[in-house]
């Protein structure tokens, strides 16, 4: 089984700031880092992190060099990322002082994925592959139709959920992994166990991974019941790629063979290790790191 991230690829600028600013107001800002992220690139990197190998494809634009290089880096194959003309995709983050954040994203390349890009990276995997997505970049709809009929197993984050997003075929999509804010936008439902049940019953095929920040996890597959995990209490620094830590490290236990519950677990532990450091992708921990709080605690 191999892995493939059809994903985003950013370049985030992350501000510090006291309070998160509201319509209107002006704040000011105690220091700015500049990242590598998006949120298909920080997949790819928990699940290089997690010991499993990963391929990413995507569109960088001309100044994209640092993201190749960052792909190397990290130990993810970037043979199936090419460039456009277009600007490289970039967030403008603010985190405040308890670690929360606000995330403006402007698509650049990642809006200019042909559908030729697609079916020739997409001709290089067999059934049984998994593919991860997110709803960073264009030709959703299509990656999903395309992948479906190759056999792929699909994991989407749908994210950021919008009307593009809730027009595609997600019945044909393996596992949905999301928070409660995308659960409800997608069922209507308020509660995470009526989202739960709500997706069960619209996509009977498809398993739900509902995030729930500090409330812990459900993982409800297909076919049984729900598995709850509790979240690991840690003190916030920067919560920017918790969600993205968090379904990298389950799609690797997924590749890995793993019991859904040491997925889930190792999952929570590695989101958990995330958001007690700054930044995106330089948060994610390594396995060996995610074993070793995992041992602390138990």
């Amino acid at each position: 089984m191999r892995v493939l991230n059809f994903g985003s690829l950013n370049i985030d600028y992350v501000y510090s700031v006291s309070h998160i600013a509201a319509p209107g107001e002006t704040v000011a800002s105690s220091g700015r880092e500049v990242y590598y992220g998006g949120k298909g690139f920080n997949q790819s990197v928990a699940v290089s992190r997690a010991g499993v190998y990963i391929y990413h494809a995507g569109m960088v634009g001309p100044d994209g060099d640092g993201l190749l290089a960052a792909c190397a880096a990290y130990g993810v194959d970037s043979r199936f990322i090419e460039k456009s003309q277009r600007e490289t995709g970039h967030t403008f983050i603010q985190v405040d002082a308890q670690g929360q954040n606000s995330i403006v994203l402007f698509g650049g390349s990642n809006r200019a994925i042909s559908q030729a890009h697609i079916d020739k990276v997409l001709s290089q995997f067999a059934a049984g592959d998994l593919l991860i997505l997110q709803n960073e970049i264009n030709n959703l709809d299509y990656l999903i139709q395309r992948a479906a009929q190759h056999g792929l197993d699909i994991i989407l984050n749908p994210s950021p959920c919008d009307q593009a997003l809730l027009g595609c075929s997600l019945s044909q999509v393996r596992w949905l992994v999301l928070n409660e804010v995308e659960g409800r936008q997608i069922t209507g439902e308020q509660e995470s166990h009526a989202i739960l049940r709500a997706l069960a019953a619209r996509f009977p095929q498809t398993g739900a991974v509902l995030t729930l920040g500090g409330e812990g996890a459900f993982c409800q597959p297909a076919k049984g019941d729900a598995v709850y995990q509790p979240c690991c209490p840690v003190k916030p620094v920067d919560t920017t790629a918790a969600g993205d830590t968090f379904l990298g490290y389950f799609a690797a236990g997924l590749a890995q063979g793993l019991p859904l519950g040491r997925s889930m677990e190792r999952a929570a532990a590695a989101a958990a290790l995330a958001i007690t450091r700054q930044g995106a992708a330089p948060s994610i921990p390594s396995r060996a790191e995610v074993e070793g709080f995992l041992e602390g605690r138990a």
